[in-house]
């Protein structure tokens, strides 16, 4: 189960406990109606929000963080820095977008008993493709919520399901919103994930 930021429907939450991975990402806004088991934190290892979340004790002290068994980070370093200078020349105002905090995350996990990951770039570079064939819009990065569906669809073995909520598909302006939804739901109408039911109360949108 893999819950975004953005609305989850109403009643879902023992649905979520249930699953045997559940998946949140960066300070885990989803717990309440989302449920409240957390079994990895998927965290945007980049720029100001690695920064904040690596540097800030807060972070590894919220609830999300301490019951989880694993961190993943979704940029993978060496992919970001090549992107850079691209980056910086179309998106001056993102000077610090790619720097990696990644060996901070790993520390954090190290003093956690917690398992660390880094999300390989072929991941990303797949989306790429898979994005650009759907629409032509210009974008920076793809979610965070989209590259670890994509990792987890890739780690699918047969008698597998991955579940989503809380993916509203609209955000930060960088991310291909629009081609995303395309692309999640063209993976739904396929049968290789399942969206939970989508009439919601709760909004804890931040872009997933």
């Amino acid at each position: 189960m893999i819950v975004g930021n953005g609305e989850v429907p109403d009643g879902v939450a023992d649905v979520i406990d249930r699953a045997d991975i559940v998946i949140r990402f960066n300070h885990c806004r989803s717990l309440g109606a989302g449920g409240r088991r957390t079994d990895v934190v998927a965290v945007c290892n980049t720029g100001r929000p690695g920064r904040e979340m690596t540097q800030e004790r807060h972070w590894r002290e919220s609830p999300g963080v301490v019951s989880a068994t694993a961190i993943w980070c979704v940029r993978d370093p060496a992919k970001f820095s090549e992107m850079e200078p691209d980056i910086r020349r179309d998106r001056p105002e993102l000077e610090d977008f790619c720097v990696d905090y990644s060996v901070g995350f790993a520390a954090i996990a190290a003093e956690t008993g917690k398992t660390h990951l880094i999300i390989d770039r072929q991941v990303h570079d797949r989306l790429d493709g898979e994005l650009r064939s759907l629409s032509s819009q210009n974008y920076v990065c793809p979610s965070s919520g989209l590259v670890t569906i994509r990792h987890m669809l890739d780690r699918m073995v047969e008698g597998d399901e991955v579940s989503i909520a809380g993916f509203g598909h609209q955000g930060w302006d960088g991310h291909p919103f629009i081609a995303e939804k395309q692309l999640v739901d063209l993976l739904v109408g396929q049968g290789r994930l399942r969206r939970l039911p989508s009439v919601s109360k709760f909004s804890v949108s931040e872009g997933a």
